[in-house]
């Protein structure tokens, strides 16, 4: 626990201190933060956390919060490792991620393998269908445009974009992610304002639920507990990224001082997302209409918009629209990226291995636009889970090797 408490300690600090500027080939402290942040932001805590709160009742949101918790010291652990263990190209291109310390330093390159292929299958499935799926529903609930119209324009926006490269993908996130960040904050704080008599009694029924035994349908039986710690847990992973092994690949290109302090933002990122984001996602949902309104029946998206659009008439549909519409374009970004670091490592750059994952990119992208989205969201938690397991033996196995973020009281 001293571990945890320097390094909340330290955090400030590091975030605030100046790093080089990026070279040609990498991409800035920041930017590797907002290109990881579009992963997690927004779909994930507008969609995820309906969806959670639908299926496993006000006590899944608490868990979420448990999850974040131990997410803030396992993501720390895997963007060190990142960091640490990269590799550059002759160009002077950056790579790194989960597959790099499991072969040079936990000398697995097997497990490297197996986690490489099971990046570039998530990047079609937990980067790609949630993102696309939850933008075309929201799309259509708010200004009536088919499913495949939204699946079509996201394809060619996310081309438009990917053939830049990288440094083209950090630029796009970092000026995305904090401006809708920040609006998305705000009018969520302003909703809360509003339905401020409800907030106690939303945090109440929280804590209440996590460790009731009757479940959300009403029923008494130890399965309510059960399904809101696992939806809890499964969509606090998914909402921040912790331990899925995905962040690191974007903080492994950015141009930083150390690998310590580059890991720091690793700790923002869960708290920014899961602690803030979630936690207001959650508030206005459960105040909603009363207090009512996450009970009718709507899930995903929908519902967040009809949550907005009580107290936002005529503007709050719109408005998370808006948002998802921006935040799963930065999530699929993000998530390209990924895939394509993963696939470079399993295939050494071969150029028709990139066109056919393009190719498969952008089949699911369209595919995930008119998919169910309840099967789609089964789907996500299986490779969430598939993802994870190696990524996690590896830091089980390197867990000597990180260390603790310094910070120079004296420096100026």
């Amino acid at each position: 626990m001293s571990g945890i408490g320097f390094i909340c300690k330290n955090t400030v600090g590091t975030l605030l201190k100046k790093d080089k500027p990026a070279g040609a080939q990498r991409i800035t402290p920041f930017q590797a933060v907002t290109t990881a942040l579009a992963g997690t932001m927004g779909v994930g805590n507008i969609a995820g956390v309906s969806t959670a709160l639908v299926a496993g009742g006000p006590g899944a949101i608490f868990w979420m919060w448990v999850s974040a918790f131990f997410g803030m010291m396992t993501k720390y652990s895997e963007i060190f490792l990142a960091v640490k263990y990269r590799r550059h190209d002759s160009d002077g291109r950056v790579f790194g991620g989960p597959m790099y310390y499991m072969e040079y330093g936990a000398k697995k390159k097997w497990l490297a393998c197996v986690f490489a292929f099971l990046c570039v299958v998530c990047a079609g499935t937990v980067g790609n269908l949630t993102q696309i799926n939850s933008l075309s529903t929201a799309v259509y609930a708010s200004f009536s445009i088919p499913l495949w119209v939204s699946g079509a324009l996201t394809v060619l926006c996310a081309g438009a974009v990917i053939v830049g490269g990288i440094k083209r993908i950090g630029t796009t996130n970092e000026f995305i992610i904090p401006f809708i960040s920040i609006a998305y904050i705000c009018i969520s704080l302003g909703f809360l304002v509003v339905n401020r008599a409800y907030i106690i009694q939303a945090f109440s029924l929280i804590m209440q639920s996590a460790f009731s035994f009757r479940t959300a349908a009403g029923g008494i039986t130890g399965y309510g507990i059960a399904r809101a710690i696992k939806i809890g847990l499964s969509r606090g992973v998914f909402t921040n990224e912790a331990g899925l092994g995905s962040a690191p690949i974007a903080h492994a290109g950015a141009d930083c001082k150390s690998a310590s302090h580059q890991a720091v933002w690793g700790i923002f990122e869960v708290f920014l997302d899961t602690i803030l984001v979630c936690t207001l996602t959650a508030l206005v949902l459960l105040t909603a209409a009363g207090g009512g309104l996450w009970r009718s029946g709507a899930d995903g998206a929908p519902l967040t918009a009809l949550a907005f659009e009580s107290v936002y008439h005529g503007f709050g549909g719109k408005f998370i629209s808006v948002s998802i519409i921006f935040f799963a374009l930065a999530a699929i970004l993000g998530w390209y990226y990924y895939g394509e670091t993963a696939l470079n490592y399993l295939f050494k750059g071969s150029r028709a291995a990139l066109y056919a994952y393009r190719l498969f990119f952008f089949c699911f992208v369209f595919l995930g636009a008119v998919g169910e989205m309840s099967l789609i969201w089964n789907m996500t938690d299986i490779f969430i889970a598939l993802m994870a397991i190696p990524n996690i033996t590896a830091l089980v196995l390197l867990r000597r090797e990180i260390k603790l973020p310094t910070v120079n009281p004296h420096a100026r």
